[in-house]
């Protein structure tokens, strides 16, 4: 296990930090769900943002999930009228590591995840709640189709995302 998650940290850390250096407000909460633990998201300009999460996966045994993706966000459909709703899908992936009962050698396991979600940026506030579903194929040690889910909360530092994108 310790052989992937020092390296799986180290290039996650490096990728977002490059990322936050260039970019907008940044937010860091909570997710529960499939995977819960912490979740960080930099603006990149525009309607572009960048979002990952460290938590724990409970499907199958328990491991350390890592994330991250490249989203996409638009407004809200204008028959909604909800000021501050934005829809968000992107691009990703993700690495597993730790226990594995499914498998039984406690394997870890990297994989493509496609975000589909909404946000909600409240009026006056630097608070995010969001919802996401993100269908994921692991490609390796085996090929493998999962549905990650979650809802969260996250605060923004440095500014307030801008709510219509």
């Amino acid at each position: 296990m310790a052989r992937w998650l020092v390296p799986a940290i180290a290039v996650a850390a490096f990728c977002f930090c490059l990322s936050a250096a260039h970019a907008g407000p940044f937010g860091i909460g909570v997710v529960i769900g499939e995977p819960t633990g912490v979740t960080f998201k930099t603006w990149m300009g525009g309607d572009q943002a960048i979002d990952a999460a460290a938590a724990w996966s409970f499907v199958d045994g328990t491991s350390l999930h890592f994330h991250m993706d490249y989203l996409y966000h638009k407004p809200g459909p204008p028959e909604m009228a909800v000021p501050g709703l934005l829809i968000h899908f992107g691009l990703g992936g993700r690495l597993k590591v730790g226990d594995d009962d499914k498998h039984g050698d406690g394997d870890n396991r990297l994989g493509i995840r496609v975000p589909v979600g909404l946000d909600y940026l409240f009026a006056k506030s630097h608070l995010e709640l969001f919802f996401e579903v993100a269908p994921l194929l692991d490609l390796a040690p085996e090929t493998d189709f999962l549905v990650n889910g979650g809802v969260g909360l996250r605060y923004y530092l440095g500014g307030r995302p801008s709510s219509r994108r």
